[in-house]
């Protein structure tokens, strides 16, 4: 039975020091001066008046980035000028109430501190109406806009996670290494996973699994995700991700 804690052990770090040797992770990056710019995945509101509804993932900052993508979304409603993103962050609570950042100049599809982001949902005209609608009442109803605890949440990726479960429209598979994904009301403990397509089991993030048609069977150890995509068929690992197979 040692040799089997001790084999889940070595796959739970192997997988965050992995993502630093590869590069994924750096370290070294000083957020201060780190780019935030767009990288050219939302349209030119400009020049596409129809609805947008986007859902980005990217490497969290310094030593965390080892472990667990941020994740965000940005909406453009019909015929709006610009994009307004929503996300919770952190170091809010130093200087407000609430971690919850909504902002109308951040860039959509920016990177996060000099972090390239991925376009985890993307959803045009009447689909993204639909969540548009349905925003701003599972954005009231979030429960945690006063806390953030980086592990095992709530955090950026509860937020976003919790805007799947309160909009199955989204069609959100959250990427295994976003870290708080998994972070629930104890009343929720048994219920739905962010993409509406599975069951979800969560002690407070720390443990638990999914089993679904979108996020596959996942099983989560402390806030560390392994598992397999069966639909697309992948490993996770802790900190990496995905791994195609």
């Amino acid at each position: 039975m040692h040799y089997a804690l001790w084999a889940l052990a070595a796959l739970l770090v192997s997988g965050p020091m992995l993502a630093v040797a590869l590069g994924d992770a750096p370290l070294g990056r000083d957020w201060r001066n780190a780019s935030q710019e767009s990288v050219g995945l939302a349209p030119n509101a400009s020049t596409h008046p129809e609805p947008v509804v986007q859902v980005y993932a990217a490497r969290t900052v310094g030593w965390r980035g080892a472990f667990a993508v941020h994740t965000c979304i940005a909406v453009k409603p019909q015929g709006a000028r610009g994009y307004t993103r929503y996300e919770v962050i952190g170091w809010r609570l130093r200087s407000s109430d609430s971690a919850m950042s909504i902002s109308d100049f951040r860039a959509p599809d920016g990177e996060w501190f000099g972090s390239r982001p991925q376009l985890l949902c993307d959803l045009r005209g009447a689909d993204a109406a639909v969540v548009i609608a349905k925003l701003p009442a599972a954005l009231a109803a979030y429960p945690y806009g006063g806390e953030y605890h980086a592990w095992p949440g709530p955090n950026s990726n509860t937020f976003i996670a919790w805007m799947g479960r309160e909009i199955p429209q989204l069609h959100l598979t959250m990427p295994s290494n976003a870290i708080g994904k998994d972070y629930v009301p104890i009343d929720r403990i048994v219920g739905w996973s962010p993409s509406h397509t599975g069951v979800q089991l969560s002690l407070y993030g720390l443990a638990g699994g999914i089993v679904g048609w979108d996020e596959g069977i996942e099983l989560n150890v402390l806030g560390l995700v392994t598992g397999v995509d069966l639909r697309h068929p992948a490993l996770k690992l802790p900190g990496i991700g995905r791994v195609p197979a």
